[in-house]
């Protein structure tokens, strides 16, 4: 894709011509700019409506209505299993039942939706033998011969509302305590030689289109899933259970629906920015030289994107997929056997005997956490990105923001790319010198 320098903004060996033709060029851009902002912001208004009229008529799909009258206790149901879980009471029940049920304890459901039978128990401990895992599998418990955590029940419901959360708020207020302390050591990264006053083209339209998408979804995701996972604690509180219920329910909608405006900005840029972000021979001198970030006047080669780049771009690009799979899995319940296959194919190539036929309800637990897990991680990489691309470099922000960025910065940060464009442009004019035009 050709790219054209161009200097700005004034234009000192065109003509009177060529001056009206890059305004006229420069108007053209500042209009698509516009316009692809006020699809953006119509997108994000139309997933806030429909996430505002689902909340208003959202309805728990387990409890019964408060008008609902207890009902039959269905089949009569004999033996041992009849005495364990008595004294059901209908839409209310006695804490009996629930320890019973807690202790593993069989009983009988009217429910036929695709979980039946799949209660919450509590943790089965660890299988040491063939005859442990033999007797789990006669009584449907989960098969596991490593030391991983138990997810069911209790086992999952502690990780979910300890270490997940706690060790969450470590990573991302450490890698922001890491970026502070970064600053007052290194400072802003500036463009040494100064602004020249000429740019040039890094981001086409559409590019920097694809890249405010994801940007602005995931900003939107990543604050709904925040309150979601921490908000009980740390917002009811201060803004009351009921406006923070009303609240929690928006965003859950707001969430589902952004989330496939996510995907499409995911699948932009790996179809725009694939094959600019492949390894290279160049990265290792990148590597070595730490990319420059700890040493002024070191500016080690690179093209169109640095090793540093490369690496948010393959973390965002494979924690994207991954978090919208287990986000699918959420969306849609009980209709995938995503970390049963996951597990079987870690099996086939580890031989770690991880467990793999889990239950409706194991694969909806485990693609809660995991879920959990990587929007946490990806929150953590997107402020890193975030402060690079902002105040931890001068003239970064251009590249997103106009698409134009200074010849100097180019120069210093990606100079072998820079190379590569004034070779290209200087093919197509007669004297060697860039022409006077803008590039959109």
């Amino acid at each position: 894709m050709p790219r054209i320098v161009t200097p700005t903004p004034v234009i000192t060996n065109g003509s009177a011509q060529a001056r009206r033709h890059s305004q006229a060029m420069q108007r053209s851009m500042q209009r698509w700019q516009r316009f692809v902002l006020l699809m953006l912001g119509g997108l994000m208004l139309l997933g806030a409506s429909l996430a505002l009229v689902q909340a208003a008529h959202a309805q728990s799909s387990v409890r019964p209505p408060a008008s609902a009258q207890p009902s039959d206790p269905g089949p009569a149901a004999t033996g041992a299993a009849t005495d364990n879980l008595s004294n059901s009471l209908g839409t209310s029940s006695d804490s009996d039942f629930w320890r019973k049920l807690r202790e593993g304890q069989s009983g009988y459901t009217r429910d036929q939706g695709t979980a039946a039978g799949q209660a919450i128990r509590a943790p089965a401990g660890r299988l040491n033998t063939e005859a442990d895992i033999r007797r789990a599998k006669q009584e449907g418990g989960a098969l596991s011969r490593v030391t991983s955590p138990n997810i069911s029940g209790d086992g999952w419901r502690a990780i979910r509302s300890g270490p997940l959360p706690t060790y969450g708020a470590m990573a991302m207020g450490g890698i922001v305590v890491l970026l502070a302390l970064f600053y007052l050591l290194r400072g802003r990264i500036r463009v040494e030689h100064g602004m020249s006053g000429f740019t040039v083209t890094r981001f086409m339209t559409v590019e920097r289109m694809a890249h405010w998408l994801l940007a602005v979804s995931f900003i939107i995701l990543a604050i709904t899933g925040l309150a979601i996972t921490y908000g009980k604690d740390y917002l009811s509180p201060v803004l009351g259970k009921e406006f923070f219920a009303t609240l929690l329910v928006t965003g859950k909608w707001m969430h589902n629906y952004v989330a496939f405006a996510f995907m499409v900005g995911l699948a932009m840029i790996f179809v725009f920015w694939i094959k600019d972000n492949l390894p290279s021979r160049t990265d290792i001198n990148w590597i070595l030289k730490g990319g420059g970030l700890f040493s002024k006047g070191v500016h080690p080669p690179a093209k169109r994107f640095n090793f540093g780049q490369k690496i948010i771009f393959w973390l965002v690009l494979l924690g994207g997929v991954s978090i919208s799979m287990s986000g699918i899995a959420l969306m849609f319940p009980y209709q995938t056997n995503m970390f049963s296959s996951t597990f079987e194919l870690i099996n086939s190539v580890t031989g770690l005997g991880l467990a793999t036929d889990l239950s409706l309800v194991q694969e909806q637990q485990l693609a809660a956490l995991w879920h959990a897990i990587m929007a946490i991680f990806l929150v953590a990489v997107i402020v890193a990105h975030i402060y690079i691309g902002s105040i931890g470099m001068e003239g970064a922000f251009d590249a997103m923001g106009s698409g134009e960025v200074d010849v100097n910065w180019a120069k210093e940060h990606h100079s072998l790319w820079y190379e590569e464009v004034r070779e290209d442009q200087s093919a197509k004019t007669d004297d060697g010198r860039p022409a006077p035009v803008p590039a959109e």
